[in-house]
């Protein structure tokens, strides 16, 4: 292995690393579920994304082919996260989930008929 693969290698796993570093502090030290969901879908999303793309690249400069497991995985976290996110969010909006004075705005996208009470009933069963 050549000395420029081992050093792009070893680039993206300390980013990778220092990423899910921040992301995790993200998670643990922010105050409020809106800006909780950046942490693990964001920097940390990258940085697993860094580790698989390094470790795609050591297996292909050592076994001499391309690991299509690993760029699989890297398509399907790159494409799941900013999803399952939004849909997080969407959620957290429609039950009217406290936030901080830090997170500021007001949901423009959600109509009134789509905001429920809570606990939101479930459509088939009514409300009685």
């Amino acid at each position: 292995m050549s000395v420029i693969v081992e050093a792009l290698i070893s680039l993206l796993l300390i980013a990778g690393g220092i990423f899910v570093f921040i992301g995790s502090l993200g998670m643990a030290h922010l105050r409020d579920f809106y800006m909780r969901l950046h942490g693990p879908t964001k920097a940390t999303t990258l940085g697993i994304g860094c580790m698989l793309i390094a470790s795609m690249l050591y297996f292909w400069s050592v076994d001499g082919k391309p690991d299509i497991q690993e760029l699989l995985i890297t398509l399907f976290l790159f494409i799941t996260a900013p999803v399952s996110a939004h849909l997080l969010a969407k959620s957290g909006l429609h039950l009217r989930l406290k936030h901080t004075v830090k997170t500021q705005g007001h949901p423009v996208e959600l109509r009134a008929e789509e905001v429920g009470d809570k606990p939101v009933p479930h459509p088939d069963k009514g409300h009685g």
